[in-house]
């Protein structure tokens, strides 16, 4: 692997993966797949990989949440290209110091958010990531991430109210109609996951915002950020690829880190 060489990145998580295709360092392309898509996924990565022919210091790195399907990803990966894919955490670790408790075991795409948003912006910020679960996480001014909160994701919560209840509908989500009040049982539903989330994620941020002593800036990824946090005025910034610009991150310190030990 050579600086600003072509990466593809996969984020592997519970549902959904998102594929990433970097060139001279930046993200030129994004797809993202169903996890049930397991072979339209694999020959994605294999265009864009033979599309990269004869690239020097071309690599794939993949980041998981989810241990079986990387497994069968990888290989599957391996077989039809012959070539090693990197995994986040095994071959190359995440540039992001932590303050949490001793033997804490945290998700890496939770890591990777905070350190792309830290390369990013270099200061202080809350990290929502808004998929499967909604994970809110604070990072400091130095870069460290403390950790933060984790709830049921929008789609999560519609599905147990209708699992676990006689009369609730099944429902898609999406935002509730602009009204104050949900006037049937499906804006109701609506009405409740969504602000719930919004006014979740408001409470979070004054609590992190009192025990650090300052206000720090606000990003939101993951599938439904866009859809949660697009017209809130707290979120200012919504980044749909974070985890990936995180796996980058690691390559990018990698490498510099290879660099260094070369130079003695």
């Amino acid at each position: 692997m050579t600086h600003a060489a072509p990466l593809i990145a996969l984020n592997v998580g519970n549902t959904r993966t998102q594929l990433g295709r970097f060139e001279d360092g930046k993200l030129a392309a994004t797809e993202r797949f169903e996890n049930r898509s397991l072979s339209d996924l694999v020959q994605q990565v294999v265009a864009w990989w033979r599309a990269m022919d004869g690239n020097s210091g071309r690599s794939i790195v993949l980041a998981s949440v989810n241990d079986d399907l990387a497994r069968r990803l990888i290989s599957a990966i391996e077989d039809q290209l012959s070539v090693e894919v990197y995994r986040v955490g095994e071959d190359l670790p995440v540039p992001v110091g932590q303050q949490l408790d001793p033997e804490t075991l945290t998700g890496v795409d939770r890591l990777l958010n905070a350190a792309a948003a830290y390369d990013i912006l270099g200061q202080a910020c809350v990290v929502i990531d808004a998929g499967t679960a909604v994970t809110v996480d604070f990072v400091d001014g130095e870069g460290t991430f403390h950790g933060g909160a984790i709830a049921p994701g929008a789609r999560l919560q519609l599905q147990a109210l209708h699992q676990f209840t006689s009369a609730l509908p099944e429902i898609d989500f999406r935002a509730p109609e602009d009204e104050a009040f949900g006037r049937n049982t499906a804006e109701a539903m609506l009405q409740g996951v969504f602000y719930g989330i919004r006014g979740m994620v408001w409470k979070l941020v004054e609590q992190y915002a009192d025990r650090y002593g300052a206000y720090p800036t606000i990003v939101a990824t993951g599938g439904d950020a866009e859809l949660l946090f697009s017209d809130d005025e707290l979120v200012e910034r919504v980044v749909p690829e974070l985890t990936l610009l995180g796996i980058a991150a690691c390559v990018k310190q990698a490498l510099r880190s290879a660099d260094e030990e070369e130079r003695g």
